[in-house]
């Protein structure tokens, strides 16, 4: 009769519980975020409806902007919370953030609402921090900072405003408003290019050390 070393029983029953704990595909914060990608062409379609100024298309088109920010606000927050982080999460969620607020930025720009150069520096910034991410990736995760929670508001509002057609004082607030969103996103791109310069090189310091 052949036994099973401790070890290895013991090994084996640590993976079958990881494996039966892990989350599925189908779990609250995946759904959440697959909406919001539902959202974006809804949301193309809405916003050049019957030639993309009349108030209340564009009033749609803000409702189905709002609800993509929100489930944007929850979507992670559930996951992490809850132990709902999938692989198809971490890719999914970041892909959706961009694909909503990019749409909205170019839709803008290209009714004549937004200068082109807003849309750019935006989107520059946006997905230039998302290549360095992955570039840097090995070495470890920039988190969140308090200024990217911040800029992430801001544009939403910011582009929220736009989206609607909002005319007198209102229409003169949210130029304020999205000229502190570039701002925000500005500032805080140069300081993920730092961090992740900062994060690089002690990542490579470590494996040259580790490789002694």
């Amino acid at each position: 009769m052949t036994s099973t070393p401790a070890s290895a029983a013991g090994g084996g029953r640590t993976a079958d519980r990881a494996r039966a704990a892990a989350p599925g595909l189908w779990n609250i914060a995946n759904i959440l975020t697959m909406v919001r990608l539902l959202l974006v062409p809804g949301f193309v379609l809405l916003m050049f409806a019957d030639g993309g100024h009349d108030p209340a298309w564009r009033s749609l088109a803000w409702a189905a902007f709002s609800i993509a920010m929100i489930t944007d606000l929850f979507d992670g927050e559930l996951a992490r919370r809850h132990n709902l982080v999938t692989d198809f999460g971490k890719i999914a969620d970041p892909i959706a953030d961009k694909a909503i607020m990019g749409a909205a930025l170019v839709c803008l720009s290209l009714l004549g609402d937004l200068p082109w150069w807003v849309t750019a520096t935006i989107l520059v910034r946006e997905l230039g921090i998302t290549l360095m991410r992955f570039w840097v990736i090995r070495h470890g995760v920039i988190p969140a900072s308090r200024g990217g929670k911040l800029k992430t508001l801001a544009q939403g509002i910011a582009v929220g405003m736009y989206i609607l057609a909002l005319t007198g004082p209102l229409a003169t607030l949210r130029w304020w408003v999205m000229a502190l969103a570039v701002v925000l996103t500005v500032a805080t791109g140069l300081d993920y290019v730092r961090q992740a310069v900062v994060l690089r090189r002690r990542g490579l310091a470590r494996e040259r050390t580790d490789g002694r």
